[in-house]
């Protein structure tokens, strides 16, 4: 594929840019080359700005469920658009977010919105700490929560990718209460409590983890973290940025049955736009100023146009559910993807999720970070341009999950498997 006026805009944008993008997710640091920059999206269509077009496997890194331009959200962002973009001052629309949420997911009773998942995790431990009277916090190696002082540590996501698993910049004083352990590995997790059980505030994590790749959580592993929690008085966050309306309408907490005292969205809760949010059992909200003493703020905060946005892709989802037909195809490319691998005789792992999944280069069952940090990302980078070249636009990095969308068809799925099975046997 011809990309050179993506690669004229990239070389433009370093210049005044760090890296030429305002995330390191995009920098194509993973697997090399210059990133591409997009002109426009339609259904589960990319489109760059050489014109090519891509089946798109990150829906805006997650956000995207239903697709790009869903009538409905547009409709609702184009009304709203109308009356004003902010106000900083209340609107019905807020309250008409958090009554959705509190409905979809029932263990939010009460929900503050926010701009960003890193806002919402960030804002999450705030609350968690002012409601215990305690400082320390446990995280999982390979969860990330967005680029919080505190919890980027042994972090995923773009810190796996460019191998920064923390940052400089970031005071040791800001991480010396931070406890950062095994995924899935329940003896430490008891163990930790069993010795500092008392100090401490929380536990977060990603109930599907989508950041050192799709890793599936044991249910062992989940109701451990909910019963010493509940008998230790911490507070149980579940980080449902990627998973929460993915996996279904309540999120990941729904799927496994397993109740967290807080949790933090993101991603679609705005349909694209930039909203997250974080929200919890009344008793512990109470605690959120101005009802509480744990100062949070944000000007722009609910505003009506990032509201109408996720209101409606909300509903939608509610309406319409597409979790059926999201797991199926799910099922469907994973399936494919380690058919296609099996065939060209590469080591691989495939984890799936509703409609996340990941194509792992590794030979072992990924379960963990200790697992992931072996993967073969020499070989994802190859295959990653090799599957740019036929015009599928998969997450840059081995450590990131690929998203299903409602608006895929089953063609694009058999596109997409077809295409695999070309790329992987020149690999072979």
């Amino acid at each position: 594929m011809e990309r050179s006026a993506s690669k004229r805009q990239i070389e433009r944008a370093r210049k005044v840019i760090p890296g030429g993008v305002n995330s390191p997710a995009r920098a194509f640091g993973g697997v090399g080359g210059d990133p591409v920059v997009m002109d426009r999206g339609q259904g589960p269509y990319l489109f760059d700005i050489d014109g090519n077009r891509y089946i798109d496997y990150i829906g805006s890194w997650g956000p995207h469920i239903l697709g790009h331009q869903h009538p409905r959200v547009l409709a609702a962002i184009q009304e709203e658009l109308s009356k004003g973009t902010s106000f900083g001052a209340p609107t019905a629309l807020e309250t008409d977010m958090a009554e959705l949420v509190c409905e979809c997911v029932p263990s939010i009773e009460k929900v503050r919105m926010v701009n960003s998942g890193t806002e919402a995790t960030m804002s999450s431990i705030r609350v968690a700490r002012g409601y215990t009277g305690r400082n320390k916090i446990i995280k999982f190696a390979g969860c990330y929560h967005g680029h919080v002082d505190s919890l980027l540590v042994q972090a995923g996501s773009g810190a796996l990718t460019h191998g920064v698993p923390s940052s400089p910049g970031i005071p040791e004083g800001c991480t010396q209460d931070t406890i950062s352990l095994e995924y899935n590995d329940v003896g430490q997790l008891q163990e930790t409590f069993a010795k500092q059980g008392s100090e401490i505030a929380c536990v977060i994590l990603e109930p599907v983890v989508g950041n050192m790749g799709t890793v599936i959580p044991d249910q062992e592993f989940l109701q451990a973290c909910r019963d010493l929690c509940t008998e230790h008085g911490a507070v149980l966050i579940f980080d449902e940025v990627m998973t929460g309306f993915r996996l279904a309408l309540g999120g990941a907490q729904e799927r496994f049955g397993i109740t967290p005292d807080m949790t933090a969205l993101g991603k679609i809760i705005g349909a694209g736009m930039p909203v997250g949010a974080y929200g919890g059992k009344a008793e512990i909200m109470s605690v959120v100023s101005p009802e509480g003493p744990v100062y949070q703020a944000g000007t722009l905060s609910g505003n009506p146009v990032a509201m109408a946005s996720g209101l409606a892709a909300l509903r939608q989802l509610r309406d319409e559910p597409p979790y059926e037909k999201l797991e199926e195809m799910g099922q469907r490319l994973a399936a494919g993807l380690g058919q296609a691998a099996e065939k060209a005789g590469i080591p691989h792992q495939v984890a799936q999720v509703g409609s996340m999944l990941t194509l792992f280069f590794n030979d072992q069952p990924v379960r963990n970070f200790s697992v992931s940090s072996k993967n073969n990302t020499e070989l994802f980078a190859k295959f990653f341009h090799g599957m740019l070249d036929e015009g599928m636009y998969l997450p840059c990095s081995q450590y990131e999950a690929w998203f299903v969308s409602a608006a895929h068809t089953d063609d694009d799925i058999d596109r997409t498997i077809q295409a695999a099975d070309r790329v992987l046997a020149g690999l072979a």
